[in-house]
């Protein structure tokens, strides 16, 4: 480990051919797919080499080696289940909504300026991911589910983002909405 960390390359194909077979014979075990184990031992290896700085001269590496290993198990276990999109109701299409909250097919097509700017100021003035699901999900009518995969997270994350961005932008703009303003405003 120590050539290696110095920057020899015959030294990673000997730690390699040391190591990698034990490493593969752990992640079959914990995958039961010998390809699964495959992908695995390659990113252990990546992040291996990216972290062989801050190994520890002297020290046995091999308990690193395994702890690395298992955690890309984790990490990759993880991202597939967050993969899997659960959803009750496969059948009902999500139906865009405008920035008012009313469907898209019930809104109005003449929008005033001024709530328009009003809108647009508070929308800026949101944390980053909150403006980020806002836009996406009502502004450019994705889905959570399209959403959540542009902004590289999971659906649940992108219905926080989105949540607390339009309470958000309830406090921002007042509590009545600019329906119930017009409304109350002609009654």
């Amino acid at each position: 480990m120590q050539r290696y960390q110095a920057g020899d390359a015959e030294a990673f194909r000997e730690l390699y051919a040391l190591v990698a077979p034990k490493l593969l014979g752990y992640l079959s075990k914990l995958t039961k797919s010998r390809a699964s184990a495959d992908d695995l031992l390659q990113q252990t290896f990546l992040k291996i080499h990216r972290a062989r700085a801050a190994y520890m001269l002297g020290a046995d590496p091999l308990p690193g080696f395994y702890s690395i290993a298992h955690r890309t198990f984790i990490d990759e276990a993880r991202r597939v289940q967050r993969a899997v999109v659960r959803s009750v109701g496969d059948d009902l299409p999500e139906v865009p909504a405008g920035i008012t909250g009313e469907s898209a097919d019930r809104s109005e097509d003449s929008i005033d300026p001024e709530l328009a700017k009003a809108a647009l100021d508070a929308l800026s003035g949101l944390p980053t991911q909150q403006r980020e699901a806002v836009v996406l999900t009502k502004l450019e009518g994705r889905s959570v589910a399209e959403a959540a995969v542009i902004a590289g997270t999971s659906v649940g994350a992108m219905k926080v983002r989105a949540h607390r961005g339009y309470e958000a932008l309830r406090r921002l703009l007042g509590r009545k909405t600019p329906v119930e303003k017009v409304e109350k405003a002609a009654g």
